[in-house]
């Protein structure tokens, strides 16, 4: 077979997002999905409020209250292994679109549900969904797009989540719950729609050895002023079959075992594994423990800690949400122009300082240092916090998700980390009304603030800067230098270690 692979490199630096309708597409579809997750978290605020009023058709307590917020957090993590596998063996088209399908009947059993349980099973296969989405959304959108703009389509997680959440807030304001199910339903249908008539991944094509495909689709998508990525991409999908190509021929099955052991010993003790790792362990933590699970979940609860009853909570909600979405759309701008570590630094540090106004705040109203009908200074620090966590600490999860994980790991060192995100979801979300109840506001974000500082003094001796780089660049920073063609040949092929991983672009473990 020929494998040799020429291309003229075209240099075109005026690359705008707004020239380029094909990634403006495909991110709208994958977006549009990650949407529903907000959607799913959103809801609960509106699930919550509305059950707990006399005369609901399914009563709710507390207990029962906290594990309908909470359980998409626990089948989240189930989410995260199914789509590994399906990324690798159907592409991440089919992947996407199978993601879509319990969203879809979850909102369908919640519109027709008359008990707990069938709420608690809609609320599971959610989860589902939004455990597929973590997997599939930064790694779609960091592979579908160009480097130079990748920031900012990445940022578009973010938006579309605080846009469905406070459209979800919106509704629920004004009509039930079911109507609101339904409404919700309908959206994740037109977004089926989207994922249809997308392209399949570039990187995905030439992991299989379609590269006629692969070709096709990245031109579709960036044209053809990114030829040389395109070219090393090639390249280097065929060293990587070649390499499977050659453990195919051990036709001991001991021996292959034996040599996937090797292989993993070898690989968890190098510092291109462990540290993305740990890199995106403690960004998971910075993110949900960042306060927006109160922020998005629980504002109503949060409110009426910080300024009471007397206040119109609903507006209040609402002009949290729209709030969040214009510090969000801020955030598309700042990203391109300012690196990744001054953002994480300067948000983050705004985060735990409005943590800090907040639990002082609201210690100090409790204790009676403050009059019962102040609450200007207290809706301020809480748009603060909205702020912080909206232009950093929670969309920087997804950008760096998207950019730091080396490709040849993608799926083992992704999946460890993302079973973080699941858990901390999943822990904080069950937590806050205990919490609440227990130790009040104060208390509460007390915890929140140590778990901040700690993982902000990790992350920050760790993380390189990403901005502007390709995936490949970064995963030699963390190496230490390039892979010479030598060593890519002598690595195990990703394919030829299917008990571990099959997948070079993947964010999580795969179990076959």
């Amino acid at each position: 077979m020929d494998h040799h692979f020429y291309i003229n490199v075209v240099d075109d630096t005026s690359f705008n997002i707004t020239e380029n309708h094909q990634e403006c597409f495909v991110t709208a579809g994958v977006s549009l999905n990650m949407a529903g997750s907000g959607l799913v978290i959103g809801f609960t605020t509106t699930l919550l409020e509305q059950l707990k009023r006399p005369g609901s058709i399914i009563p709710l307590d507390d207990t029962s209250g906290s594990w309908v917020a909470a359980i998409p957090g626990m089948s989240l993590v189930f989410g995260n292994f199914i789509a590994p596998t399906t990324m690798s063996r159907y592409g991440r088209k089919i992947a996407n679109l199978i993601s879509i399908v319990p969203l879809i009947i979850g909102w369908a059993a919640i519109y027709f549900a008359n008990s707990i349980t069938i709420l608690l099973l809609a609320r599971f296969l959610q989860g589902l969904c939004m455990g597929m989405c973590t997997s599939l959304g930064s790694l779609l959108i960091g592979e579908y797009t160009s480097p130079k703009n990748r920031g900012a389509f990445l940022m578009t997680i973010s938006v579309s989540i605080a846009i469905a959440v406070m459209s979800v807030h919106s509704l629920g304001a004004h009509f039930t719950w079911q109507t609101t199910a339904l409404v919700c339903g309908g959206i994740s249908f037109i977004d089926l729609f989207i994922v249809l008539y997308s392209p399949e991944s570039p990187s995905w094509l030439a992991q299989k050895g379609r590269y006629d495909a692969c070709k096709q689709s990245f031109r579709w998508l960036r044209g053809e002023v990114e030829e040389e990525e395109l070219r090393k991409m090639i390249e280097a999908s065929i060293l990587l079959r070649e390499a499977e190509a050659d453990m195919q021929q051990t036709k001991s099955w001991i021996k292959k075992f034996r040599n996937q052991v090797e292989y993993f010993k070898t690989t968890v003790k190098k510092k291109e594994f462990l540290k993305p790792i740990i890199i995106m362990i403690h960004i998971y933590i910075l993110g949900q423990w960042s306060g927006i699970n109160m922020l998005v979940a629980f504002p109503i609860d949060l409110f009426h800690k910080m300024v009471g009853n007397k206040c119109d909570i609903p507006l209040l909600v609402l002009t949290l949400d729209v709030h969040r979405i214009l510090a969000n759309t801020t955030a598309l701008y700042v990203i391109q122009k300012v690196k990744r570590r001054t953002i994480l630094g300067v948000t983050v540090c705004i985060n735990i300082i409005a943590l800090i106004a907040c639990a002082a705040y609201s210690y100090a109203k409790e204790a009676g240092h403050i009059p019962a009908d102040e609450f200007g200074f207290g809706v301020s620090i809480i748009h603060i916090h909205m702020f912080a966590v909206a232009t950093g600490s929670l969309p920087l999860c997804f950008i760096i998700a998207g950019e730091i994980f080396p490709l040849e790991y993608r799926s083992l060192a992704g999946g460890i980390s993302v079973l973080f995100y699941s858990t901390n979801l999943f822990v904080t979300i069950k937590t806050v009304p205990f919490l609440l109840s227990s130790i009040d506001l104060y208390g509460t974000y007390l915890i929140y603030i140590s778990l901040m500082v700690y993982s902000l003094v990790i992350v920050w001796n760790l993380l390189p800067e990403t901005k502007d780089r390709t995936l490949q660049d970064i995963e030699d920073e963390f190496r230490g230098r390039p892979l010479s063609p030598e060593e890519l040949k002598s690595v195990q092929s990703l394919a030829s270690l299917r008990a571990i991983t099959t997948d070079r672009r993947c964010s999580n473990p795969i179990i076959l």
